[in-house]
């Protein structure tokens, strides 16, 4: 396929730059520092369709491809990883209740949160479940009015701050199904906002379900949907947290470049050192093959090509290896620099760390990749 940006991909690639670069970056150390969850300039990149990239027109958003959402993605996260990771999910989730949820639903839900005037999670991971998706324990009862739903959902983004909440959970047949559950339901309750080594500009928390009672028309898909709905999100979901990652890498880069320029060891600048050169030769080749991976799988998406899923694994699973060597080397070439907090490598080493763990383990997108091609003939998907 062609790479060559269009007109308007330019366009959305400059809006989205700008808005990175003065809505975010200049705030991004204090976010971290602070753990500030900025709900005031996620709503404004909501009145630029940031929270609705891939939501359809119909239904109030951009309508935009996946290809398209990840060039703007990639250069928001060049301004803040933490808080364009947070906007991934929240498209995610409202993708999910947009497409596949009741007209009830949406149209009680879905304007605001196009706009990002609400926000929502995504709840899959459990307590006990991490990768194990079709392990999970909470259930939803079917009861005279709607259902009963009970359990608890770990390490979910935004927790305790967001409007609507969009729930994996056993049905009374076993199987699993998909759910919108308002923030503040009588029996939603949150725990303690997680401690974590990155992504501090978004709380993370357990959320709990004590019987919380929603309408039928709070089902999201059809009966049983629920399984199939959270992988195709989850494809989604996998180019997204690639696409953070080489926008973060290409911010690092772009340092270790400046850096390489500016400071002088032994009477003369880094970037005249052969064995540093190539290091940074290293780190911007992985970066463009990452890229390219990336978009790719973006565009199999976009085809709905039946390998979608393989290449959302394999394009997740080298990029955010890729992205997270380039920002260490980024920090290395800084030195002890680069250690410090007056630099934002190290707040992007601890960002990226998180991303080669969500959305499935690089571990997990192996076995996906594998499975796949040992099957007979497979190795054609991949030609």
């Amino acid at each position: 396929m062609n790479f060559d940006l269009s007109e308007e991909q330019t366009l959305f690639v400059e809006t989205a730059r700008d808005f990175a670069r003065q809505e975010f970056a200049p705030h991004a150390a204090e976010w971290d520092r602070d753990h500030v969850f900025p709900k005031d300039v996620i709503r404004r990149s909501g009145e630029l369709g940031f929270c609705s990239l891939y939501t359809a027109d119909a239904h109030g958003g951009q309508g935009l491809s996946r290809l398209d959402a990840s060039l703007i993605l990639e250069e928001l996260a060049q301004g803040c990883t933490s808080t364009t990771a947070f906007i991934t999910i929240h498209n995610m989730a409202l993708w999910m209740l947009s497409t596949f949820g009741t007209e009830h639903a949406r149209d009680e839900w879905v304007p605001q949160l196009v706009g990002g005037e609400k926000l929502a999670s995504y709840c899959l991971t459990e307590p006990g479940s991490g990768s194990d998706a079709a392990a999970m324990k909470t259930r939803a009862c079917a009861t005279g009015e709607g259902f009963a739903l009970t359990g608890a959902k770990a390490f979910i983004s935004g927790a305790g701050h967001t409007d609507a909440l969009v729930v994996m959970a056993r049905q009374d047949d076993d199987q699993i199904g998909c759910f919108l559950v308002p923030g503040d339901a009588e029996g939603v309750s949150y725990g303690r906002r997680e401690d974590k080594m990155g992504w501090n500009s978004q709380p993370t928390s357990q959320i709990n379900f004590d019987a919380v009672s929603i309408p039928s028309h709070y089902r999201i898909g059809a009966p049983g949907e629920g399984f199939k709905i959270a992988m195709r999100g989850l494809d989604g979901g996998r180019i997204n947290i690639a696409t953070c990652s080489i926008g973060t890498a290409q911010a690092a880069l772009d340092q270790a470049a400046r850096w390489m320029r500016e400071r002088k060891q032994f009477g003369k600048p880094l970037a005249d050192f052969q064995a540093l050169q190539f290091k940074l030769a290293d780190m911007a080749t992985e970066l463009v093959a990452a890229r390219q991976m990336v978009r790719y799988a973006a565009f199999k998406l976009d085809q709905s090509d039946a390998e979608a899923g393989l290449y959302s694994a394999m394009a997740k699973r080298f990029a955010t290896d890729a992205g997270f060597r380039v920002c260490d080397e980024a920090l290395q070439l800084h030195g002890g620099y680069g250690y410090m907090k007056e630099f934002p490598l190290e707040r992007h080493v601890r960002d990226l760390r998180v991303h080669r763990i969500l959305e499935g383990t690089n571990e997990i997108m192996r076995l996906i990749i594998s499975r796949r091609l040992l099957m007979e003939g497979a190795t054609e998907v991949i030609r």
